[in-house]
């Protein structure tokens, strides 16, 4: 009797475990779906950004952002950069840095 009892309460620890489980599983990859999904977009439209900044505005030689980025200037002589979300970021003269030239 106690053996039976004991392997009953194995069986319903493994059912409850069984169907717990999966729904937390599930869950979290949901939200890593959502999180790629976001990382995707927000390169996407980045990579759009620039690539329409290089054909239709004038990339500034020489200078670069305050994450390391090219400067662009527009028809409006305005100065802006493209952050990783794909927005265009206007900067300041005083924000605009020098690009260290490449020795060798």
């Amino acid at each position: 009797m106690k053996k039976k009892n004991i392997l009953t309460g194995i069986l319903a620890l493994g059912l409850f475990a069984a169907f717990t489980v999966p729904s937390a599983a599930r869950q979290t990859v949901g939200e890593k779906i959502e999180k790629t999904a976001k990382k995707v977009g927000n390169k996407t439209a980045e990579v759009a950004v620039k690539g329409s900044s290089k054909v239709a505005d004038k990339v500034w030689e020489g200078k670069m952002a305050p994450d390391g980025t090219d400067v662009y200037i527009n028809n409006k002589n305005q100065k802006y950069y493209v952050n990783k979300k794909g927005k265009k970021v206007y900067l300041k003269n005083s924000q605009i840095k020098n690009r260290p030239e490449k020795n060798g």
